[in-house]
C-alpha cells in the first residue's frame, strides 16, 4: 500500500516535469496531449492517495484498528 502510494506521488512529479519540458521545448508536439491526459489521471490518483493518508479515510482506518485491538484484548 505504501509502495503504491509512493509510486503514484513520485510518478506525478515526474510526469509534470516531463510535461513542462515538452511544452517549453516543443509547444506543438502531439505528445503534449498524451502527457496532459496522463498528468490529469495521475493527479486524480494523487488526490486519492493524499485523501487516504491525511483525510477522513485515515481516521476511519485508525478507528477500525483501535476497535480490533479492543475486541482482541477483551477475549
Amino acid at each position: 500500500m505504501y509502495v503504491l502510494g509512493s509510486l503514484i506521488v513520485i510518478g506525478t512529479f515526474i510526469l509534470i516535469g516531463m510535461l513542462l519540458v515538452v511544452v517549453l521545448k516543443h509547444p506543438d508536439s502531439p505528445l503534449r496531449d498524451v502527457l496532459v491526459v496522463s498528468v490529469g489521471s495521475l493527479l486524480a490518483a494523487f488526490g486519492a492517495v493524499v485523501g487516504y493518508f491525511y483525510g477522513s479515510s485515515k481516521s476511519s482506518a485508525d478507528k477500525s484498528e483501535t476497535i480490533d485491538k479492543k475486541m482482541n484484548t477483551e477475549k
